[in-house]
Parts: structure tokens; C-alpha cells; sequence
């Protein structure tokens, strides 16, 4: 991928470098105990916050980007497949990375490691906050000090999600290049000889269950800027790798970027004119109807240890209270094993 531009592709973010990001809806963990991870509900719908100029909050305009929208205490995860070739994705929540916890940097760093390795990394379900788990990212207001970036910084400032992107350095991209043309090459044969792996993938194994509504058309009102941002939930097996590649396999300047804002479903409604996506499925129901949670291990890859900051951060349950839905643990035959361009440019902005 040539095009300098990060471009929304239906639902899907596309970053220079061949860089696939979707934003899925997902079941809520407790915040107590390990969990397997949780089922894909759908994608977040993602607009263009430069279509909007009239109704989006002015310091929006100003950071450019994109916007979603989530309802409070709602999950999501971050779901890489479909990025082409190898790139270093930096993730920031509130200008907070959620690899190593430090503040937002445009270089990569390996001492703590701050981005994580695509295509290798098929999703990203939270921060980096234990050995071998992750904290879910759950939506909580600006102002209470329940995000990420308010127990790690001490303010909440941006909010929503920030993503940058680096491909390789020329030298080891022609490489990687050669050695993926040779290995096509071998693919085709095996699958002329009748020997080819079956078809499918990661993104085929996730369940998709709710329908995006259409449209609404209608004027709106300028919005008020009503920050969200992330904060963290349950914890659940979910490994962030280790880069096994030198740094200086990497560009040095980051290939796009893009800043994510997150807005309440009443604000969406407001500023695009259309429906919001209906509230969160029950977890307890999904569980009951016997549908699939996963599991997913990459036995030759290294798992990231956690950095104080990220394994520091607390619950949003200790600023909103007790999470009063039930819940019902998954039986273990639910748990399944997974494996050992479109668009206007997104415009950028200050931030």
C-alpha cells in the first residue's frame, strides 16, 4: 500500500503500510478473576469527524481524525486481520500506550517495547498489565478519573484512542517482499498438488452478531465536547509479543496516524444524524445459549512482561461501583482454541 492517507474501509481503519484496524463490540468481563476471551458483536461504526464540521466539538476539528460511538461501560477490542504486511502499530488510550504504559512518543522504543507487531498480533483486547493477560478496554466519561490516562498521568486531557503506524525500513521490506513472493510460489504449487491448507482465517472464527443501523437523516444541533475515554475491566489470557526483530528493522517516522474519538450514542445521534447501534447483548444470555468464548496461543512467540504503570491501574468498577449483571462462567466446551482502502483521506490534526 502506497497511499500516504489513512482511509476508512467500510467499518475498517486503513493505515499506510497495509495496517487493518476494526473496532469490535464485545462482551463485558468481571472484574475479578482470568476469563478467556470474549466474542467478537459486531463492528463499531466509524465516520469521518472532517464529513461533520458543523456538529463535531471545535478541539475535534482541530485533531481531525475519526469517531465512534459506545455506550458507558461497554467493551470493545481491536482487531488487526487483514493488514498485508509487516508493521509496528503503536496504540495509545488517552495518549497513554497500552503496550508499556509511558506517554505517547512518533518513535518506536524496545526498553519497555511500545508498539505491537502486525500481523503477528491478531487483536488487541487491552493494556498490557500482567503476565500472559490483558485488561479489557471498557468506555468510561472524562472527569472521574477512572480512564487509563488519569490513574497513569494524573489528568484526563484527550481521551479516545490513538493509533501510528511504521512499516520496515527499505532493506528489510524488499526482503520480507522476496521471501513472501517465494513462499506464495510454494503455496500454489502444494494447492495444484491437492495438498493446500484449508481455507479460513482468524476473522472467519469470530462471530458477528449485530446488524449496524442505517442512516437517519436529519440537522443537528452543534455538540458539546462530552469526552470519553478508556479505563480498564476484567482481566483476561491474552498474550502482547515481544518484537523478535532489531529496532532498526523499523522506519524511524511513523508511516500515518490517526486519533480515534469516542462518543456517547445521545452525542452520535447529534452530530451525524444517524441511529446508534442498540445496547450491548446480556452476557449471561450469550453464555446460556451455549455460544463460543476463545482461547489463542502462539507457542513460538514471547510474551511482553507488564511495566508497573499498566499493572498499577485499577478497575473502572472502583469509580462507578459493583457491576450488578450476572454472570455465568463459560463451560469449557465453549471455550474454543484458535491456532498454536476505500474512502475519503482521514484527515490529521493537532494533538
Amino acid at each position: 500500500m502506497t497511499d500516504a492517507a489513512v482511509r476508512i474501509d467500510g467499518n475498517t481503519l486503513r493505515l499506510p503500510g497495509g495496517v487493518a484496524v476494526r473496532f469490535v463490540r464485545t462482551l463485558r468481563l468481571p472484574e475479578t478473576g482470568t476469563h478467556p476471551l470474549p466474542p467478537g458483536l459486531g463492528e463499531f461504526p466509524v465516520r469521518r469527524v472532517g464529513d461533520y464540521p458543523d456538529t463535531v466539538p471545535a478541539e475535534w476539528r482541530a485533531r481531525g481524525g475519526v469517531m465512534l460511538p459506545v455506550y458507558l461501560r461497554e467493551a470493545m477490542w481491536l482487531s488487526f486481520a487483514g493488514t498485508t504486511e509487516p508493521a509496528a502499530l503503536q496504540v495509545g488510550v488517552g495518549k497513554v500506550c497500552a503496550v508499556s504504559g509511558e506517554p505517547w512518543r512518533d518513535r518506536l522504543s524496545r526498553k519497555p517495547q511500545n508498539y505491537l507487531v502486525l500481523p503477528r498480533q491478531p487483536w488487541l483486547d487491552g493494556i498490557n498489565s500482567g503476565k500472559g493477560t490483558v485488561r479489557q478496554f471498557v468506555a468510561v466519561p472524562l472527569g472521574l478519573g477512572a480512564t487509563v490516562e488519569g490513574q497513569v498521568t494524573g489528568e484526563e486531557v484527550w481521551g479516545g484512542v490513538q493509533l501510528q503506524a511504521f512499516t520496515l525500513a527499505d532493506g528489510p521490506l524488499a526482503e520480507w517482499r522476496r521471501q513472501e513472493r517465494l513462499r506464495q510460489e510454494r503455496l500454489r504449487r502444494e494447492r495444484t498438488r491437492g495438498s493446500g491448507p484449508a481455507g479460513g482465517g482468524l476473522g472467519a472464527a469470530l462471530p458477528m452478531m449485530s446488524a449496524l443501523p442505517a442512516p437517519a437523516p436529519g440537522a443537528a444541533p452543534a455538540a458539546r465536547s462530552a469526552g470519553m475515554g478508556l479505563g480498564v475491566g476484567g482481566s483476561m489470557r491474552q498474550e502482547v509479543y515481544e518484537d523478535d526483530r532489531p529496532l532498526r528493522d523499523w522506519a524511524e517516522t511513523p508511516a500515518g496516524r490517526v486519533f480515534v474519538h469516542l462518543v456517547t450514542p445521545p452525542q452520535w445521534h447529534r452530530i451525524t444524524g444517524e441511529a446508534p447501534p442498540p445496547s450491548p447483548v446480556d452476557r449471561a444470555a450469550y453464555t446460556r445459549a451455549g455460544l463460543p468464548w476463545y482461547d489463542y496461543y502462539d507457542q513460538d512467540a514471547r510474551d511482553l512482561a507488564p511495566t508497573d504503570a499498566l499493572e498499577s491501574v485499577k478497575p473502572v468498577g472502583d469509580w462507578l461501583g459493583d457491576d450488578l449483571e450476572p454472570w455465568q462462567q463459560p463451560s469449557p466446551g465453549q471455550v474454543v482454541p484458535l491456532k498454536d482502502a476505500a474512502g475519503e483521506p482521514v484527515e490529521d490534526g493537532d494533538w
